[in-house]
């Protein structure tokens, strides 16, 4: 076993020490892969979503200095016809950048990498000696010519170095030509038999094209067959729920809500596991990094992006192009950018078919608000603070304060659209109505009955409060609001969406629907309040 080459499988065996959700039919993805011209693959995804477990399982797999077979036995991979095939078959070279980063801060850390490689396989092949001027891919071309034998190369953090120097540093463009030497030279194709890398970012791209277009992306954005691999299903976080005696319910408010590919309901891993060997959900993945990154970009505030932000803390989406962005978290030119940026780093889902993106869940949800704290939104901020308040005044029926509530957001958050558009007023409820999304589903132009109500609040699953409909009306009484409602029967339509068959059996207290009617008045600019207990 070295350092680099042939590590064994002692890393995938501590995974399966822990509690293991098996995603080894990534194994049989990657072995259609080999000796094509498609071989290598750049897999990125966001933080602590499992990238550095995929590697330590490909590497534990076509190892040929173990006998992995034991490990994989039960786990899917070993019912693909490819499973046979490529065990434990290959000699693998294995390369966490992260560690090179840490320890070397110059452009030594390239030459150090390829020297202390090279001297690390030859331990392994002692009868083929390293000659004055060779690099690595030199070395390495020479022992699979020797041997007749290609190698698996498998690259960890492959975006480390992009992360730490900015492009047209002297490292980066090191890197950048150690990268070409490696898997886009003449001897490419005769030294490896598949090459894996994984990071945060896709390949850095040159204007529109990747400087290392050989390789096949698998992205947040972009995941192509992959999609399934990139964080945990609803059957799998199902799974685990009911061994641990969890509330599926909870897990999904707190971890669910990313659109991957063609997997429309993929939750957060690391925070999945995390919450159910401790029995509680609360924020784990926000502990493994820091908002400051989230302000940093959303302090810049491109083309209205501050108001995006706080559309989609309302739970609403925005527009995005991800197309130019570059994959280089310094090279930031518009709010595109942005957003394909907090896409990558998983503090947004990404719709594709849509082309939009949003807030994926709860935990996610406090990053940002942290965020906008940290940037001095203050108007933002107590908004979102007031918002408990609000719900407390609405669940009391208090409705002078909660007139007075939605008065004041209206007030503070104006700039996202204009102040007497009727869109600007269900977006600035939603605001007002944020803190809700802790005990309730909050649905915005919900299909009831024979129109649309503008926010309806269904309870969570053990949620003892009631649902809430409510109806805005510009120009006109929140008795006309209250009347809306029941004319075109929301109450009836709410109780099927809560899971009751009539809304008197609506989950909750004794009160089992609140009706709420508000009313804004363009020439005077003031609010008015209706709640009824149905």
């Amino acid at each position: 076993m070295g350092a680099y080459i042939n590590l064994g499988n002692a890393g995938f065996q501590s995974v399966l020490n822990s509690e293991y959700v098996d995603k080894s039919g990534l194994i049989a993805v990657v072995n259609k892969t080999l000796f094509t011209e498609h071989r290598f693959s750049c897999v990125s995804r966001c933080r602590r979503f499992g990238k550095s477990l995929a590697a330590k399982m490909l590497c534990a797999y076509y190892d040929q200095s173990c006998d992995s077979r034991h490990l994989f036995a039960d786990l899917e991979i070993a019912k693909a016809p490819s499973f046979e095939q490529y065990l434990n078959k290959f000699p693998v070279v294995y390369l966490d950048l992260s560690d090179f980063v840490t320890r070397f801060k110059n452009e030594s850390i390239i030459s150090e990498m390829d020297r202390r490689i090279m001297q690390d396989v030859q331990t392994i092949y002692p009868d083929i000696l390293i000659k004055d001027g060779d690099d690595l891919m030199e070395y390495l071309a020479r022992i699979a010519m020797a041997r007749q034998q290609q190698f698996i190369f498998i690259i960890d953090e492959w975006d480390a170095i992009c992360r730490e120097f900015e492009a047209g540093t002297t490292v980066f463009d090191a890197y950048l030509d150690w990268l070409r030497r490696m898997f886009k030279g003449g001897l490419t194709m005769q030294v490896f038999a598949g090459v894996y890398m994984t990071g945060i970012l896709p390949v850095k791209k040159y204007r529109t094209q990747s400087a290392m277009n050989n390789f096949r992306e698998y992205s947040m954005v972009s995941p192509r067959n992959m999609s399934h691999f990139f964080g945990f299903t609803k059957d799998e976080v199902k799974m685990l729920a009911e061994r641990h005696g969890m509330d599926f319910d909870n897990l999904e408010k707190w971890y669910d809500g990313y659109q991957i590919g063609d997997e429309l309901s993929i939750f957060n891993p690391n925070s999945v596991m995390s919450a159910v060997e401790c029995n509680y959900c609360e924020s784990y993945w926000a502990a493994t990094g820091s908002y400051d990154t989230v302000a940093d970009y959303i302090k810049m505030n491109y083309e209205g992006l501050k108001d995006d932000v706080i559309s989609m803390l309302a739970g609403g989406r925005c527009k995005v192009d991800s197309t130019m962005f570059s994959n280089d978290m310094y090279d930031v030119r518009s709010k595109d950018d942005v957003l394909t940026v907090l896409i990558h780093l998983g503090y947004l889902s990404y719709d594709r078919s849509q082309g939009e993106c949003y807030i994926p869940n709860r935990e996610v949800a406090g990053e940002m608000v942290n965020a906008v704290k940290l940037n001095n939104w203050k108007h933002v901020a107590d908004a979102l603070d007031k918002s408990r308040r609000l719900l407390q005044a609405t669940l009391q029926g208090d409705t002078e304060a909660v007139a007075r509530g939605i008065e004041l957001a209206h007030d503070e958050n104006t700039s996202i659209l204009s102040y007497n558009d009727e869109n600007s007023l269900v977006c600035v409820l939603s605001i007002a109505y944020y803190y809700a999304k802790n005990d309730y589903i909050v649905h915005r132009e919900l299909p009831t009955g024979k129109g649309f109500a503008d926010i309806v609040l269904i309870p969570r699953k053990n949620v003892d409060s009631p649902a809430i409909v409510i109806e805005l009306k510009v120009d006109k009484s929140a008795d006309a609001a209250i009347d809306q409602i029941k004319r075109r029967q929301y109450p009836a339509k709410v109780a099927e969406y809560a899971g009751c068959p009539t809304a008197q059996e609506t989950p909750g207290s004794s009160n089992n629907l609140l009706l709420v009617g508000i009313s804004y008045d363009r020439e005077t600019k003031l609010h008015d309040c209706r709640i009824e207990k149905l």
